[in-house]
């Protein structure tokens, strides 16, 4: 109830504060408007508009995903954008009374409507439940669709007809930007695919949640977890603990990954009792503020997965 009226809250002012509009295009428009809600479609926006728009995320950097919502400012944002990108999940499901309620049409670009979207799944050892309250008797799909390098490039051909739709004065030039960009993720893709086909094992541990479905399936791997990708749990049960330390010792684990941005007490219990490495997955939902200032990018941290990955499979 407390969210509910926060955001009607919100909602309220930002209609009130929509009567000023969209400023008329002309000497001081400083180009295409694109606003995102989550860091992987903000980097692929910034990536594919270059000097030719403003790109803005609205969470903001190092808070937690799922827990968001909106302020009047940011709804005045989407409003205001040429295009909104966003996940389409349960954890923006606000989304949907935002886009019914502001003015006008928004080119909206929904990530889960780019892939082939797969069912967010309870492995062994795992605990189970959504983490959804009042959404246990659906179906429930897997947000993270960004974090394999196949889905991102096709999440990126959907950005780019979006952007030459909104300029198509400039088509040219988000093409060419999203031919070079794809080239990039190829090479990771590639890479990936490498590691998991050169290593000892096939097996990943997360002593936290695991937003990486996409991944794994994209890459033939099997894991380990305490939690789904959107679970809202934060502390796992002793059960959990347990199992997850002998399948380290079991398996020979030689690291153990957390999440960015969450809590690494487990990963830290786990690792001090088998003595496995303690390992960051990024699943490149947000990034911390200092990285944010210092221009990170998906590819960065991605990268940074590829040498995480090759320590854990070898």
């Amino acid at each position: 109830m407390k969210r509910l009226l926060t955001f009607l809250i919100a909602l309220a002012m930002a209609l009130a504060l929509a009567a000023c509009g969209r400023e008329p295009a002309g000497e001081e428009d400083e180009g295409l408007s694109v606003v995102t809600t989550v860091f992987a479609p903000y980097d692929f926006a910034r990536t594919l508009a270059g000097d030719l728009g403003t790109v803005t995320m609205l969470l903001p950097p190092g808070s937690e995903a799922h827990s968001y919502e909106p302020t009047p400012k940011d709804i005045l944002a989407i409003q205001n954008a040429d295009v909104f990108i966003y996940v389409g999940g349960v954890s923006d499901a606000w989304v949907a009374d935002v886009l019914d309620s502001v003015a006008g049409d928004v080119r909206a670009v929904t990530l889960m409507d780019c892939v082939e979207l797969l069912e967010e799944e309870t492995v062994e050892g795992m605990e189970g439940g959504d983490g959804h309250e009042g959404h246990a008797h659906a179906t429930e799909y897997d947000e993270h669709v960004w974090t394999s390098p196949r889905n991102a490039m096709l999440i990126c051909d959907r950005i780019a007809a979006a952007l030459c739709e909104a300029d198509p004065g400039h088509e040219a030039s988000y093409k060419a930007r999203l031919a070079a960009y794809k080239l990039e993720l190829s090479r990771l893709d590639a890479e990936f695919k490498s590691i998991a086909a050169h290593g000892e094992r096939d097996t990943v541990v997360f002593a936290d949640r695991f937003p990486l479905l996409y991944f794994a399936r994209a890459y033939g791997l099997e894991y380990y977890a305490a939690f789904p990708g959107c679970s809202e749990d934060a502390e796992p049960s002793a059960a959990t603990v347990a199992f997850i330390i002998d399948k380290v010792r079991q398996e020979d684990i030689p690291v153990v990954f957390h999440v960015e941005l969450s809590n690494e007490d487990m990963a830290d219990t786990v690792c001090g009792e088998t003595g496995a490495a303690k390992r960051q997955f990024n699943a490149c939902h947000n990034v911390t503020r200092s990285q944010f200032e210092e221009g990170v990018t998906y590819l960065d941290l991605m990268w940074e997965n590829a040498e995480a990955l090759k320590e854990a499979l070898n």
